[in-house]
């Protein structure tokens, strides 16, 4: 399988690297630069299927580590594959769970072969290796899988950079071998912020063959202009026909940022998490819906979202928030979530017609402004 099998590209902007294009994937197409909401269990926090489709997403994420834990791969496949599990037709990609892995620091010993750690569902001890992690992402039946990957966080040493870079790298390797299926499986690209680590890695995956190129490691803490730093090593001799996703990022400021060097794909938790605690992006910026200056405001949460939660009066928000009640953290995660789709469905339209910068320069200035309300 080749890029050119999954992607195509159909517009650039013609004073950089932004770019619009289309992912052809075995549950339907996706159109790029793509946002896809977090499903870390099979559900995105509050909300159902239909309404995160309502969002305008065309593709999610899910983890293959928490699946395999709970409910388990062979049950989801047994009722027909993760698609039909959840109630989700259109395209899935699933993270190997690497980072989750990783974060469980003591619970787990690594080496060469694999991970093993402890559950944290049952407490009994798990070994993932690439090939397991494999197996596990083609028996839950997604669209684009992941392989398994040793991310760092930061700070870190660049020999330490380089030695997780290096794992990855064969540990990917080993992870082509054992596919057996059509599914599409990118490669993670890791190397911190360092421009020789980043490069060997980016190298690496390049040379597998596989037909994508995730970009693993950024936003663990580095700030924004380390993180933009490194995506540019990172994307430095990427060939313009492979599609290129950006993992765990980020704010609406990353997003376009990281769609003007050239990303086509991203995912992040902010969008849910923060709705779920009364912030939302608006096109006046940024809001915390439960200051009290909200209290008698009848304005709508944005006027210029076409979403339910913005049917209603931003005192009526701050309502449900204040009273405790759950339909509050679900209107803000859809809005989020729907701000999220629109700022990407605008840079593929701005890159379309030709606007790309002027729309890039707009979205930084709204969303770094904090609503006074």
């Amino acid at each position: 399988m080749t890029p050119a099998d999954i992607f195509a590209v159909s517009h650039r902007d013609p004073l950089g690297r932004a770019r619009a294009g289309i992912l052809r994937l075995a549950h339907g197409d996706v159109p790029t630069p793509a946002f896809m909401p977090v499903g870390t269990h099979a559900t995105v926090k509050g909300l159902t299927t239909a309404q995160v489709a309502d969002t305008g997403a065309r593709i999610l994420l899910c983890n293959a580590f928490h699946l395999s834990l709970r409910p388990g791969e062979n049950l989801v496949r047994s009722l027909g594959g993760l698609h039909r599990f959840m109630n989700w037709h259109r395209p899935i990609l699933t993270d190997s769970g690497g980072y989750q892995i990783f974060s469980l620091g003591k619970l787990f010993d690594v080496d060469d072969s694999g991970v093993s750690f402890q559950s944290p569902v049952d407490g009994k001890r798990v070994t993932f290796t690439p090939e397991r992690v494999v197996a596990i992402q083609e028996a839950l039946g997604v669209d684009i899988m992941m392989p398994l990957d040793q991310p760092v966080g930061w700070p870190c040493e660049e020999d330490t950079a380089r030695f997780a870079m290096r794992r990855s790298l064969a540990w990917l390797r080993r992870a082509v071998e054992a596919k057996t299926t059509p599914q599409v499986l990118f490669g993670i690209a890791q190397g911190s912020v360092f421009h020789d680590v980043r490069r060997e890695g980016t190298e690496g995956v390049l040379a597998t063959g596989v037909p994508g190129l995730a970009v693993g490691g950024l936003a663990v803490g580095e700030g924004q202009d380390l993180m933009l730093r490194g995506l540019d090593y990172a994307l430095r001799g990427v060939p313009p026909a492979y599609p290129v996703y950006l993992m765990g990022v980020g704010t609406p400021a990353d997003l376009v940022e990281a769609i003007d060097r050239g990303v086509d794909m991203f995912d992040c938790v902010l969008p849910t998490r923060n709705g779920r605690t009364g912030w939302a992006w608006t096109s006046e910026g940024v809001l915390r819906i439960r200051n009290a200056a909200f209290h008698d405001d009848a304005l709508p949460l944005d006027p210029r979202c076409d979403g339910p939660c913005c049917r209603v009066s931003r005192a009526y928000l701050r309502h449900l928030f204040v009273a405790g009640e759950m339909l509050g953290p679900t209107l803000l995660s859809f809005h989020n979530l729907r701000y999220y789709q629109r700022l990407v469905e605008g840079a593929r339209e701005a890159i379309i017609e030709g606007r790309w910068p002027t729309y890039r320069l707009e979205v930084l200035d709204r969303v770094r402004r904090i609503g006074k309300r």
